[in-house]
């Protein structure tokens, strides 16, 4: 099972924005995937993982966890880090 090593986020400040912030993670101190977004929905905040705009005007997912429990490891992972330092500039 893979290791969520590291967590750095930086809020956006954007007011009417849904998306909150950017978030980066180290998985097991050797592999790092940047710009991993966090959006606000009316059933609460969740991630998105970095995505890439094709010809066709379709984005695609550059990176994405295969199985459910890792997705929701990293979703909670970030989520947790968004509130602590959104938390400290409060």
């Amino acid at each position: 099972m893979m290791n969520i090593t590291d967590v750095r986020v930086r809020p956006v400040d954007k007011e009417d924005s849904k998306m909150k912030a950017i978030a980066s993670i180290t998985i097991d101190g050797e592999f790092v995937v940047h710009d991993i977004k966090v959006i606000a929905s009316e059933k609460g905040l969740f991630v998105s993982m970095p995505s890439k705009k094709h010809g066709n005007g379709e984005f695609k997912h550059v990176a994405h966890p295969i199985k459910t429990e890792t997705r929701n490891r990293i979703q909670d992972a970030v989520i947790a880090k968004y509130e602590e330092v959104i938390g400290d500039t409060e």
